[in-house]
């Protein structure tokens, strides 16, 4: 349990929790991919990460949207999996001088962040019908097939262009 987290007995609390993670992610996403759009060189790719930011934004709606419907304050707790992504993210960015190869570098870590989205969504959707909330969970299932939309077209862009460049 974090400093300033409250302790998680019950599946709500643990709901809760999982919700403020995503938060915390998504807001994190948002300061990211700024950077990945001026360091793109593709066209394609650095169309995917403004729709994708877009997304984001939209994203972040929701999640608040879903805590006033569940009657909790709108709040992200650190998500050391996320910073940990990113973290490897800029890393990585600040070591690859070819520009074809920090595209594919790129791509590989966008769809890091989108994997860790998708369990974490996929998650929130379990446990928002477990506990009765249909209704958050319905929310929720909009996040979650926005980004299973950019894994699918991240993962079309990788195998039919942008590795093959960085080859």
């Amino acid at each position: 349990m974090g400093l300033f987290s409250k302790p998680i007995n019950t599946l709500n609390d643990l709901f809760v929790h999982t919700l403020q993670d995503i938060y915390y992610a998504e807001n994190r996403i948002t300061k990211a991919l700024p950077k990945m759009i001026d360091k793109a060189t593709d066209p394609q790719l650095k169309q995917g990460f403004e729709l994708h930011l877009q997304e984001t934004k939209n994203q972040i709606t929701r999640l608040e949207k879903v805590f006033q419907m569940h009657g909790e304050p709108v709040k992200g707790v650190t998500c050391a999996a996320m910073d940990g992504i990113l973290a490897e993210a800029e890393e990585i960015m600040g070591e690859v001088g070819d520009k074809e190869v920090l595209d594919a570098a790129m791509l590989s870590a966008a769809q890091a962040v989108e994997h860790y989205e998708i369990t974490r969504y996929g998650t929130l959707v379990a446990f928002a019908r477990q506990l009765g909330r249909n209704d958050c969970a319905s929310v929720l299932e909009e996040n979650l097939a926005e980004e299973k939309a950019t894994d699918k077209k991240l993962t079309m862009l990788a195998e039919s262009k942008v590795n093959r460049m960085a080859a």
